[in-house]
């Protein structure tokens, strides 16, 4: 039986290897793309070579390992570390002394390394933080597109003629290539906007290194962490479904190519905007895109230290609409109504395939403000109502008219005795003497 590719992971890596195939780049450029090892991606390369893209699919995949501790033990041990061995910080057990008291106390023996893993996992143990030397400066990486720092400048960008503003700023740590977008304020959007126009410019980027700020990464709930789920922003997750990875900085001055970047605007661009008489944000963005970068790049722009460029084609334009939308969980109530930001959405229920009561849809809303609900991937159909809907009660009529669930109560039925008469007949000592 062949193989067939499913993982986003798997398709980025026949990408990848194509381009290694074509004579555009080197396995080891392949290795650091596909976030392996050397000898891994020489691994990858020779089976790509000889049995295509299929080749790259695990032939493990889908399938438990024979060596692998039944479930039941698994439970069983992490069970018995939420019980005994867990709680605040510092009295919590580490792996190795777990595993040792779940094998002296609770006669189970698991390796501690296989605990370890199994701890990971349910969020019950994280790697101790190694104090490392003070910083020194870093060097920049050597190909294109490898790492893109993204950040936002408040400034006063027209002065008095308008009002203050956020630039928008992605910075190419290997080139200094340079991209930025005047807004508002540094929000989703505005940050979609000046990605989206990097990728069509340049392609798709390895990886963004931004801040901490919640537009981009934040901190996993308690539940994600004993899930062992991995805490995403919408803007996370847009990238998530590009393939680049978001890695925040742990200060301005890790990210101070960017950093630096923002001192030169504030400089250069403000006096240029003010020779222009521009105060407006679209007028500000036309001049960025046609005079302002181009000569900016022109200047300070580095050759990389190698010529390999790392950023994957750009998708499709409507490609790119499916990928840069704002994606959130809703639950259908009773009525069919789906309640999203203070607004009623009401699902039509008609045709031969529509979501049940209470089931989970996804409703998609894009910058532009259009809305979609999807069920299991499909389109819904849905109108909004002008206000919320009142729940619907019966009249006293309805209610007279309806039915019994079976046949109807006969007159010596207890619901048609009196409190009297309903004793006599319940009661089998009255009964008894009365016979």
């Amino acid at each position: 039986m062949g193989r067939t590719l499913k993982s986003e992971r798997e398709l980025r890596r026949v990408g990848i290897l194509a381009r290694v195939k074509s004579g555009e780049l080197k396995v080891a450029d392949a290795a650091r793309m596909m976030f392996v090892s050397y000898r891994q991606a020489k691994r990858l390369w020779r089976r790509y070579r000889e049995e295509g893209a299929p080749g790259l699919k695990h032939g493990s995949a889908g399938r438990s390992s024979h060596r692998a501790k039944p479930k039941k033990v698994r439970e069983r041990a992490l069970r018995l570390v939420r019980t005994k061995y867990w709680g605040a910080e510092g009295e919590r057990f580490g792996p190795t002394l777990a595993a040792e008291h779940l094998a002296s106390e609770d006669k189970l023996v698991v390796h501690p390394e296989t605990l370890r893993r199994w701890m990971l996992a349910e969020g019950l143990w994280s790697p101790a933080r190694r104090r490392r030397a003070h910083r020194q400066r870093r060097e920049r990486r050597a190909h294109f597109g490898e790492l893109v720092q993204m950040d936002g400048s408040f400034h006063a960008w027209f002065e008095e003629r308008g009002p203050e503003g956020c630039l928008m700023n992605m910075v190419d740590d290997a080139t200094s290539t340079t991209l930025g977008r005047v807004g508002k304020e540094e929000t989703i959007w505005t940050a979609v906007g000046v990605l989206r126009r990097w990728i069509e410019n340049y392609g798709v980027p390895l990886a963004l290194y931004t801040d901490w700020k919640t537009v981009y990464v934040k901190e996993p709930t308690e539940q994600q962490l004993l899930r062992g789920e991995v805490a995403k922003t919408q803007f996370g997750q847009m990238c998530a479904r590009l393939g680049t990875r978001i890695i925040a900085a742990n200060s301005a001055q890790a990210k101070g190519r960017v950093e630096r970047n923002h001192g030169t605007h504030q400089d250069r661009l403000v006096k240029k905007l003010r020779r222009k008489k521009i105060k407006t944000y679209a007028a500000a963005n036309d001049f960025l895109e046609k005079e302002y970068l181009p000569e900016h790049n022109q200047r300070f722009r580095h050759v990389a230290a190698a010529e390999q460029d790392y950023h994957r084609a750009a998708p499709k334009p409507k490609e790119l609409d499916e990928i840069f939308r704002l994606e959130t969980e809703r639950v259908i109530g009773n009525d069919w109504v789906v309640r999203y930001e203070n607004r009623y959405l009401q699902v039509q229920t008609s045709g031969r395939r529509h979501a049940p009561a209470k089931a989970k849809v996804v409703v998609c809303e894009w910058e532009d403000g259009r809305l979609e609900i999807r069920y299991r991937g499909q389109k819904l159909q849905w109108e909004e109502l002008p206000e919320k809907p009142e729940p619907r009660r019966e009249t006293t009529a309805e209610k007279k008219s309806k039915p019994y669930g079976g046949t109807p109560p006969t007159a010596q039925h207890p619901w048609k005795q009196s409190y009297q008469e309903m004793k006599v007949w319940n009661s089998p000592v009255e009964k008894a003497a009365q016979a």
